[in-house]
């Protein structure tokens, strides 16, 4: 391997080289058993002994209170708009969302299949580029939860804060935002995330829910549907996705050798200052999507003056090495997913390039 791409992809995304590498050396042969990790039973002692480390390792690295419970289930967050309504949505009850966009809005199209909706607050006015304020937020006393998507991949927005729900359970979906900084667990009932972001790989889903809320499920939701089944089996009642847990392990060790995720902020707030400061100190040769208030630490979005401009933007990025700087198809423009593997020469490397294309091309 003669270079490391720029990995700016969306998700699946990048994985610490150090990872890759770890992962690489035991390939092969895992803890001396002759065996790679993918080969061998999810009962044995070997590969149960990974699944509970990264529990445990979850739960250190988010101080995650006691009383939690974490899971690790397939599906995606797509799978996971479906299971929330189906479990927690009890009759005489509403499924209320905030929405922000693209993310949020799948979701509560997947609980309208389930029961009554309602929407507590929305920036759809503002095209969802910015987060509503805390204090726009509604809930009805009859809501089953409140569903909030904390970062929005597409349009590049982030929650900066939270809102206290009292006695109604707090959902969030952290697929694209998981582990970017320190979060007040405790405030939530449930977090969920897809792995491929910053987790590791695709093909498992962590789910951290207060266990009140897990431990029953409605017996008419079938089987693999139901939290409880997850829960009272340690989320081995069927074959788990081994490989990808093992990969999440490998990726929270190394999230605590950064020094954890005080320090991890650190890092990404400066690795997106170099890229947002650039956009803003363009003189309008790049526009930022987001509202500076609402703006994303993970997935920075921003356009040109033109289209034919952008596609330039993108050729001549893509012929030095740049991967992933195109906008989601849905929205179009430019997007630079800055996860916490994604290193900070790679975003120097990013704002140097922005920096040179306005010279040739202002």
């Amino acid at each position: 391997m003669s270079k490391r791409a720029y990995n700016f992809n969306a998700g699946p995304a990048a994985i610490p080289l150090a990872v890759l590498e770890r992962a690489q050396q035991e390939f092969v042969d895992f803890q001396g058993s002759g065996m790679s990790i993918m080969e061998m039973s999810h009962r044995g002692a070997i590969y149960e002994g990974v699944h509970n480390e990264t529990e445990q390792l979850l739960k250190k690295l988010l101080n995650v209170p006691a009383g939690y419970k974490v899971l690790f289930l397939q599906g995606g967050a797509s799978t996971q708009f479906a299971m929330i309504p189906m479990n927690l949505l009890r009759e005489g009850q509403v499924a209320s969302y905030v929405m922000t966009g693209s993310w949020a809005d799948k979701a509560i199209k997947e609980a309208k299949l389930i029961g009554e909706t309602h929407i507590a607050a929305s920036s759809e006015a503002d095209k969802f580029m910015r987060i509503p304020a805390l204090d726009e937020i509604e809930i009805p006393a009859h809501a089953a939860y409140l569903h909030v998507t904390s970062n929005e991949t597409i349009e590049g927005t982030q929650f900066a804060s939270y809102p206290d729900t009292g006695n109604v359970p707090l959902i969030g979906d952290m697929s694209s935002d998981i582990l970017c900084r320190p979060v007040d667990v405790s405030k939530f009932g449930m977090i969920y995330a897809g792995a491929q972001k910053n987790l590791g790989p695709s093909g498992v889903t962590v789910v951290i829910a207060r266990e009140e809320l897990i431990a029953e499920s409605p017996k008419t939701i079938p089987t693999m549907l139901r939290y409880d089944t997850h829960f009272k089996n340690n989320s081995l009642y069927n074959t788990p996705p081994s490989f990808s847990i093992y990969m999440v392990n490998q990726t929270l060790k190394w999230l605590e050798e950064q020094g954890g995720l005080a320090a991890v902020e650190r890092n990404n707030r400066e690795k997106a200052n170099l890229i947002y400061n650039t956009i803003d100190n363009s003189g309008g040769f790049y526009i930022g999507c987001a509202q500076e208030s609402s703006r994303s630490i993970m997935n920075l979005t921003f356009r040109l003056q033109s289209e034919e401009l952008e596609k330039k933007f993108i050729k001549e990025s893509e012929a030095v090495g740049f991967v992933g700087l195109k906008g989601h198809r849905s929205v179009g423009g430019l997007r630079a997913s800055a996860y916490n593997a994604v290193p900070q020469e790679t975003c120097q490397a990013l704002a140097t390039f922005m920096a040179d294309f306005q010279q040739k091309n202002g």
